[in-house]
């Protein structure tokens, strides 16, 4: 490891992340690492880690390389891995932008969770693919306090678990992961979506995301609500053979999210990076000690 580690600091909807770019996969970013960097404190600070990686120069994208050149490898601010971040390719995206290995239009980037499209606009939205939600069968409670909800189970690539509340407040304080049963429905842990009304195919959420507690956005948990509402709503795409849009606003920002007929879900929303500069290794070994 050199004295010296570039890194970025970049957010999508106030989902923050710290950015390592490491295109030969040569840093040994552990668990530890990752949760020293995400302090907020004490270390860099963000909800997780955007490690960015050749395809081919990593053994869980290298069957994806003719595919995507780019490899987002994404950890939690505890140091766990994630399948997918929705909120993060779009900022990994800018990124690959940012440095010039990219330009505005259409590319690919490969996730633990699959290759996934994205657009970068030139009125500085992104836009990516997030894939085809799934719905598990079951029922499904999440439950805050004395107060529990039946929710709707949604994997995105993650696993997602949307409860409709009559107001967010009654979420709590989500530094802790809220109670979902039955405990099989979930057995690597789960995403939860509190969510409310705000008008026709326009909803408002609180998320806690498993890894990081409650977050200012989730891509993925928007693209879990938004099918959760809609099958709520009657509405199925797959059905009506027409796109379903809705708009969801979270305490960072506001997201758009269609699906398609043919099942796919595209998410737009902004991307931003808004700094960059060097971590002191000797500081990364001594927060490891």
């Amino acid at each position: 490891m050199s004295t010296r580690i570039a890194f970025l600091k970049g957010h999508g909807t106030e989902n923050d992340f710290v950015i390592v770019p490491d295109p030969e996969n040569a840093i040994d970013l552990s668990p530890a690492a990752v949760a020293a960097l995400c302090d907020r404190r004490a270390g860099i600070g963000g909800d997780g880690v955007l490690h960015v990686v050749r395809s081919a120069a990593h053994p869980e994208a290298r069957d994806m390389a003719a595919e995507a050149e780019w490899f987002m490898d994404y950890r939690n601010g505890d140091g766990s891995i994630a399948e997918m971040c929705g909120n993060g390719v779009r900022v990994f995206a800018r990124y690959l932008q940012h440095a010039g290995h990219v330009a505005e239009g259409d590319l690919t980037i490969a996730t633990r969770a699959g290759v996934r499209t994205v657009h970068l606009a030139k009125d500085g939205d992104v836009t990516v693919g997030m894939g085809r939600a799934r719905l598990p069968e079951g029922e499904v409670t999440v439950t805050v306090g004395e107060r529990s909800w039946p929710a709707r189970n949604v994997n995105m690539g993650n696993p997602h678990a949307v409860a409709f509340v009559a107001d967010l407040a009654h979420a709590g304080g989500l530094h802790t992961a809220p109670p979902v049963g039955p405990a099989a429905a979930y057995p690597d842990g789960v995403n939860v979506e509190f969510v409310v009304d705000r008008g026709p195919r326009h909803v408002a959420m609180r998320v806690h995301e498993r890894g990081s507690g409650e977050t200012r956005s989730c891509g993925t948990g928007a693209c879990a609500v938004a099918v959760a509402a809609a099958r709520r709503d009657g509405v199925d795409p797959a059905v009506t053979g027409t796109p379903a849009t809705y708009t969801v606003d979270l305490p960072g920002g506001r997201l758009v999210i269609t699906e398609r007929p043919d099942g796919e879900i595209e998410m737009t929303g902004p991307a931003v990076i808004v700094a960059e500069g060097e971590i002191d290794a000797d500081w990364l070994a001594r927060a490891l000690g």
